[in-house]
């Protein structure tokens, strides 16, 4: 521990531009650009439904809000399982292949030299001279090294045949995408089921009552908007797998090209066709397939989705540590959902102020999960690969890269909300609060960052089953302490709870490496240490 403790100083590496560095870099910002840019579309999504009116904005955000929640239940363990397994296999198979290539040229050269002792001398020169000498004749002169084979054939023969088999060996066949994939559709299709066979019901929870004039707009946006979530599921089963083979730029570009149908749709079916709310979700509908799609067709060019049988499917590693993952989502967005709710109880300038707050301090966590994607896609190959040198270079240089980040991010937040919060509120009373809570948004930044990248980092190792239980634990701490705190100081209370719910996971995470328990057993070796 203290070995870890003491490497926050120790940051001179994380600016360094190295193999390794170039790597994270490359993996990371367009990740987190892709995390980006949906909620930047959602912003021009809702920019467009309100100027249908208070209660179509109101009733649409209640939709969206179920929807997410729906949705990030299944899509986090999906996501986060299907990079870890792919970067895994895909790992051990290079590893193989290029075992058996080297194995195969082994065998090769030994039967060369056995078949070079069997030929005389004398014979194989007689050969040479002759085929040197022969010209103006349709014969190919074998080349010495074409003795060792039983049957020459010619080149216009073999070069059709191996172009062909060239353009299959580079589809490989990858289990755990195909299981990804299966479970994306399988999910989606129930969440859509789901949704629209309860969708009154949970709108009812919501507070959208019978009598609410948000209930029409917002059943019909919901409904619609529910046939999209097998595409959902199943493009971030594909990111999943693109992840895994360290590309974020392939989703990076789908992600952008189905926003930008989304937009572009939005004006025409919203106001041109006078479809209202429908129109808005049959835009995100289509741009989610779009994106789909457009995976899928890249994703087929790599591997071949059809598995050789079904034994080799790996269900159930998907559901154990699923469950797991599942868990650790529930208690995490547990501590927010109750913060929240306990927010809306002091009133509606409170809860405006406290949601301000909270967009802002969880919106700046999306390029600290650039990183933790990188750091876990590396991971994931590093451990495959039992190179753990690179396992513990991969991990201190992307919490390196988080701690600055934090700081960066703290800086800028910090004094974007602190001259900038009549952006969001020209409310007196709204502003002050925010000015209240702005000193934890920013001062938690590189908390956050960190807890963040330790939970790439744990993927990576496939640490899962101490990523849920520490998760429900320290969840358990933080529920008290925002309970008591609330009551004891209500805004700030919250606030504070809040801070002590992300140190506590940032504290788990370097607990975990820091006293070289699961995965990082290898860090208690003599001359082994993470340094920061």
């Amino acid at each position: 521990m203290l070995a870890f403790s003491n490497g926050f100083v120790l940051c001179r590496l994380v600016f360094k531009m190295d193999n390794l560095g170039l790597e994270i870099i490359r993996i990371a910002l367009p990740a987190a650009m892709a995390l980006a840019a949906d909620p930047i579309a959602s912003l021009v999504d809702t920019a467009f439904i309100g100027h249908l009116g208070p209660v179509e904005i109101a009733a649409v955000g209640v939709s969206i809000a179920i929807f997410n929640q729906a949705s990030k239940v299944t899509i986090f363990p999906l996501v986060s399982i299907t990079t870890s397994f792919v970067a895994e296999e895909e790992t051990v198979g290079r590893i193989s292949s290029e075992a058996l290539k080297g194995e195969s040229l082994e065998k090769a050269s030994t039967k060369n030299n056995e078949m070079k002792e069997l030929i005389p001398e004398d014979v194989m020169l007689e050969n040479l001279e002759k085929g040197s000498g022969t010209k103006g004749k349709t014969e190919e002169v074998v080349p010495e090294d074409e003795f060792t084979t039983t049957a020459y054939k010619s080149p216009n023969v073999t070069s059709g045949s191996s172009n062909k088999h060239k353009l299959k060996s580079k589809r490989r066949h990858i289990p755990s995408a195909t299981t990804a994939l299966i479970i994306g559709a399988v999910l989606g299709l129930l969440q859509t089921v789901f949704l629209i066979c309860l969708a009154k019901p949970i709108l009812g929870f919501m507070g959208v009552k019978s009598g609410s004039p948000m209930l029409t707009p917002a059943l019909r946006y919901l409904t619609v908007r529910s046939l999209g979530a097998p595409a959902v599921l199943l493009s971030l089963a594909m990111q999943g797998v693109f992840r895994g083979f360290k590309d974020t730029k392939t989703p990076l570009y789908a992600t952008v090209a189905g926003d930008v149908a989304n937009i572009i749709l939005d004006p025409i079916l919203i106001f041109a066709c006078h479809l209202g709310v429908s129109g808005a979700a049959i835009a995100h509908v289509l741009s989610q397939y779009l994106i789909s799609l457009i995976l899928l067709i890249k994703l087929m060019k790599q591997l071949d989705l059809l598995p050789p049988s079904v034994g080799d499917l790996q269900f159930s590693r998907f559901l154990k540590n699923g469950f797991l993952l599942l868990a650790r989502v529930i208690a995490a967005t547990f501590c927010v959902t109750l913060a929240a709710s306990l927010a809306a109880r002091l009133g509606p300038t409170p809860m405006a102020a406290f949601q301000v707050c909270l967009q802002v301090w969880m919106t700046s966590s999306l390029l600290a999960d650039g990183l933790a994607v990188a750091g876990q896609a590396i991971l994931a190959c590093a451990f495959a690969e039992k190179d753990y040198e690179k396992a513990k270079a991969a991990a201190t240089r992307v919490l390196q890269m988080g701690f600055v980040l934090g700081l960066g991010l703290a800086l800028v937040v910090g004094l974007g909300l602190q001259f900038g919060s009549g952006i969001f509120s020209k409310d007196k009373n709204v502003i002050r609060l925010i000015s209240i809570g702005v000193p934890f948004v920013a001062a938690t930044q590189p908390i956050n960052s960190l807890a963040f990248v330790f939970d790439g980092v744990n993927f990576g190792a496939s640490d899962f089953a101490y990523s849920a239980y520490s998760m429900v634990a320290l969840a358990i701490v933080s529920i008290a302490s925002i309970f008591v705190l609330f009551k004891a100081d209500g805004f700030v209370g919250i606030w504070v709870a809040l801070t002590i719910y992300m140190a506590l996971r940032t504290f788990a995470g370097i607990w975990r490496m820091g006293t070289g328990t699961g995965p990082w057993r290898f860090l208690r070796r003599p001359n082994v240490e993470i340094r920061l």
